[in-house]
């Protein structure tokens, strides 16, 4: 049911690839601060992308990997 609900949404649901788990990786140097792996996989899909990551977390505001990030509050 909630797949269901997921997938009539507006929402794009992604597949966690190799390639997508090696740039997570990469990732961890530079988040320093706390960022885990949900929070990598984020900035991982939004460097590949190209676009920005949004976030509550302010402290994403200071990191290094080649990604904006725009607080949501």
């Amino acid at each position: 049911m909630v797949f269901e609900h997921l997938r009539r949404s507006p929402l794009e649901m992604v597949p966690f690839l190799a390639e997508d788990a090696a740039l997570v990786a990469a990732l961890a140097p530079n988040t320093h601060t706390g960022a885990v792996l949900g929070d990598r996989a984020c900035l991982a899909l939004a460097a590949a992308r190209g676009i920005p990551a949004l976030t509550a977390d302010s402290a994403w505001l200071s990191l290094d990997v080649g990604v904006r990030v725009h607080l949501v509050r």
